[in-house]
């Protein structure tokens, strides 16, 4: 199923709500950039906490994609994905706000910012998932690595004038204050997605692509029989539509069993497992054991994202190249590579080695990130994005949090440098699971079967 927008040849930057909901995440993403750097510094600053309450800091942001990610999934394929998002950036910049608020009453402390983190963190898993299952019904299919790349082309750009700005600002400003700036980037983001006139899909119409086995399993006390029959005259909302559990259940199913993306998950999740071994106490190896400012991490902040932005204008190309599937593999493996030299890193060496480490990583993750999720969301029928980005989401951001809790241990216990050895030589081995699937042979993205069903064998795609 295609999303209806203009002729496929059509620039996307003359697409109406294409234009709208890029600009929105490019407001947002510069604000963010300044939290990134800002929270840390409050916490390892001006609250002057040990490293492992960093590390939990890190934990309780991402733990909502454990608790909340499945569930959240059923709820983007039922509702309207448009006003999940902004719901998602105003409930966001409500909870930013608080930070300086407090600062000004004498008033924050760590606490404070673990509520701020989870809550948050909550908003964003409905924000991620409806985001990237909104996508596909603002464009068609052909065209999103197009929109992705322009996408992350922000994501990169932000980060590479972002950081080093955000740096500036957090130093001028100081880190609470500085955190005004992020809550009113959500507060921008949210107007311009409320601007977007692009029609959804009624959830109606996305449940009744279900086939005869929603009709079946109902949550009427009438007879099965009796809810088919009403589902085919009036359709509602909730007729003819499985459970909660069911429908979690059958985004499950989708992804596990589906030969691309479950390889893509193991490895994207073991990818996110290491890192964050590695960089969970990253603010805690910089600012106190390196003695840098907050202005040099900006910087180094920076040449990640140099590298994202090129990784993000070049993600196409090298596909064309090199075809999809080994650019997914190989990317990531070289990727890890560079991480290696982070921990031999000094106080006068760290602009030098970290800042070009990012650089070459930020350029294969971006290209490994534009590769793997356009060809998710390509694959994928429309009535199924929410449930398999959600499962998606729960597995591959499932291991953050429990990443932050090990490296916070190990860091404890054996130092910040043990930590991040432990956690960049585990991601040189995290492409296996994608290099030993089929993933591998693809020449090219394929297209969803118009009729797949959620059950994963049944109308698999193959490769090109």
């Amino acid at each position: 199923m295609t999303a209806p927008t203009a002729a496929p040849r059509r620039s996307l930057f003359r697409h109406p709500d294409f234009v709208k909901l890029w600009s929105a995440a490019t407001i947002s993403l510069f604000g963010t950039q300044v939290s990134q750097i800002a929270i840390p510094v409050i916490a390892v600053i001006f609250l002057g906490v040990p490293a492992w309450q960093v590390a939990l800091l890190g934990t309780l942001e991402f733990l909502p994609f454990l608790l909340f990610t499945l569930p959240a999934g059923v709820w983007v394929d039922r509702l309207s994905r448009r006003r999940i998002l902004i719901s998602g950036d105003v409930g966001r910049a409500v909870m930013l706000a608080t930070i300086p608020l407090a600062y000004e009453l004498h008033a924050l402390t760590i606490w404070q910012l673990y509520v701020v983190a989870f809550v948050n963190g909550i908003f964003t898993v409905f924000f991620d998932i409806a985001d990237q299952s909104y996508l596909p019904t603002v464009v068609e299919r052909n065209q999103l690595i197009d929109a992705n790349g322009k996408l992350q082309a922000s994501v990169s750009t932000a980060q590479v004038i972002g950081q080093p700005l955000g740096g500036g600002v957090v130093a001028v400003l100081t880190a609470p204050v500085a955190i005004i700036l992020d809550a009113a980037s959500y507060a921008a983001s949210a107007f311009l997605v409320f601007l977007i006139r692009r029609k959804e899909h009624s959830s109606n119409a996305r449940s009744s692509a279900a086939g005869p086995a929603a009709e079946v399993v109902g949550e009427s006390p009438a007879s099965g029989a009796s809810v088919a029959a009403e589902s085919r005259v009036a359709p509602s909302p909730n007729a003819g539509r499985p459970g909660l559990r069911v429908e979690i259940a059958e985004g499950l199913r989708y992804v596990v069993g589906h030969r691309y993306l479950r390889s893509i998950a193991a490895t994207t999740g073991a990818s996110n497992l290491f890192t964050n071994i590695a960089f969970a106490i990253f603010p805690v190896f910089v600012y106190r054991d390196l003695g840098l400012t907050p202005e040099v991490v900006g910087l180094i902040g920076g040449g990640f994202g140099a590298g994202a932005l090129l990784g993000a204008v070049t993600a196409g190309r090298v596909s064309d190249r090199f075809r999809i599937g080994p650019t997914i593999v190989f990317s990531i493996l070289v990727g890890a590579v560079p991480q290696l030299l982070v921990p031999l890193s000094t106080h006068d060496t760290a602009l030098l080695l970290i800042g070009g480490s990012g650089v070459f990583s930020g350029w294969s993750n971006m290209v490994y990130n534009i590769n793997q999720v356009s060809l998710r969301q390509s694959i994928t029928p429309e009535r199924m994005l929410g449930r398999m980005n959600a499962t998606m989401r729960f597995i591959v951001w499932g291991t953050i949090p429990i990443g932050q809790i090990v490296g916070g241990i190990i860091a404890t216990a054996f130092g910040t440098v043990t930590a991040i050895w432990i956690g960049v030589i585990g991601g040189l081995f995290v492409f296996l699971p994608v290099f030993f699937s089929p993933v591998r042979a693809l020449d090219r993205i394929p297209d969803a079967e118009p009729n797949d069903s959620a059950s994963p064998r049944q109308d698999m795609p193959s490769p090109a």
